[in-house]
């Protein structure tokens, strides 16, 4: 969410944003909301101090009668005034609320993906002397899940891992908390269970409705409660209401926890295997800093997850991702993508984005700087890992002829000493 007083003093930049972005323009409606809400809250003051000094008046008066009409018809029109204030302060609620970040003025302009930039890659993709199999089939031949079971028992996009598989996938997770604890981030097993205002203080979703969200996020009907696609929402709402002392700043977080998605708007995309599934597991990388900070945090949070591509040994590539594809609440994006043999191609493993102050001034975040002042803090947040979707490049770039995977030698300990599972080992 944006200032209000930033949307009046560059309204052609939030018109800027919002094109760029592809959303909705409600520029203009704001600013004439603004004006409107400004001029009612002003009379409606007046008019209160006129029935005030009417009421002073009414206590001396000989004739009250004509005093107490006038009180009369003057309360009639505060109450006018303050409903029509209400309406007003209604929409303009909702329309702030439909305004997207504004975008770093590096970030490439794009309509969608196709104008995503590639940054650089990291480590060749590796060349086979035997045909690679999918993850599907290495699943398949080593028993390593039972997807028509789980479906009929779950329903559709669920999955559970079973025996070795499921070990190396608890590997990956307990290595890159390990690795994030090693670099001063705070451990935290997060909710899955949260309220929806949660959910709408992160600035994903459009608008002030909250039944907007019905369509991406499972709601746990009868009650007021709802699943979380991600740690980042609880997280996100740690401080709510605090001012937190700059000394103090960034606080870094690693929260892990399942994360529930309903991904409707998802259809026919990767429906089969780990990648698209209801309910998974996920490391994440959350800071809150002051907005000087926001730069040199980002880089830390993509190094951070670059780092753990090379652990796990995947050949990676780094995207800058562009102004249609980096959604609604963020200033800048970077993509991080692996190696997937059977795909020929990258697929995208984790999101390093710069919130700015748009999630804090929803959740009212903020930090009392060394001159005294008190500012929204700048939210930024990034993948660590998310499973099964990253066992997906470990298992097929590792995998050998016999169906076999190699474990990435950082796993090994983790995994018994083992360097590989499955196959005819």
């Amino acid at each position: 969410m944006l200032d209000i007083k930033f949307i009046r003093e560059h309204p052609e930049c939030v018109k800027n944003a919002c094109r760029v972005k592809g959303f909705d323009d409600p520029t203009d409606a704001i600013l004439a909301l603004d004006a409107q809400v400004r001029e009612l809250k002003t009379v409606t003051q007046a008019k209160t101090a006129e029935k005030n000094k009417i009421s002073r008046e009414i206590a001396t008066a000989t004739d009250k009668a004509p005093l107490i009409a006038a009180s009369k018809k003057i309360s009639d029109e505060i109450a006018d005034d303050m409903a029509a204030l209400a309406d007003a302060e209604e929409k303009l609620n909702d329309l702030m609320h439909r305004v997207p970040q504004i975008p770093s003025p590096d970030a490439p302009i794009g309509p969608d993906d196709s104008g995503n930039v590639e940054i650089r890659r990291v480590g060749t993709p590796r060349e086979f002397d035997f045909t690679p199999r999918a993850q599907w089939d290495l699943l398949d031949m080593n028993g390593w899940w039972a997807p028509e079971k789980i479906a009929k028992i779950c329903g559709t996009r669920t999955y559970a891992l079973m025996g070795e598989a499921a070990e190396l996938q608890l590997a990956i997770e307990t290595f890159v908390i390990q690795k994030l604890i090693s670099r001063g981030f705070t451990f935290i097993e997060c909710p899955a269970i949260t309220k929806p205002e949660t959910i709408f203080n992160a600035g994903h979703f459009i608008g002030a409705d909250m039944s907007v969200m019905n369509d991406d996020v499972f709601m746990l009907t009868g009650t007021d409660r709802c699943l979380a696609g991600t740690s980042e929402i609880v997280m996100n709402s740690l401080h709510s209401g605090e001012i937190i002392a700059e000394k103090e700043l960034p606080i870094k977080y690693a929260g892990f926890s399942s994360c529930f998605r309903k991904e409707a708007g998802a259809a026919g995309r990767d429906t089969r295997g780990l990648v698209r599934v209801h309910q998974f597991n996920k490391v994440e990388q959350y800071v809150y800093c002051t907005p000087m900070q926001s730069d040199e945090m980002h880089q830390h949070l993509l190094d951070n997850l670059c780092d753990i591509m090379a652990d796990l040994e995947l050949p990676y590539r780094v995207i800058e991702n562009c102004t249609g594809d980096m959604g609604f609440n963020k200033v800048k994006m970077n993509d991080v993508e692996a190696w997937i043999p059977s795909e020929n191609g990258y697929k995208e493993l984790g999101s390093c984005s710069s919130i700015g102050q748009f999630q804090a001034r929803r959740t009212n975040t903020r930090y009392r700087a060394t001159d005294g002042s008190v500012q929204f803090c700048a939210t930024l947040n990034n993948t660590g890992i998310a499973v099964p979707r990253a066992l997906v490049p470990v298992i097929e770039n590792h995998q050998n002829a016999d169906g076999s995977v190699n474990i990435p030698r950082a796993l090994q300990a983790l995994m018994g000493g083992r360097t590989k599972i499955g196959g005819k080992h």
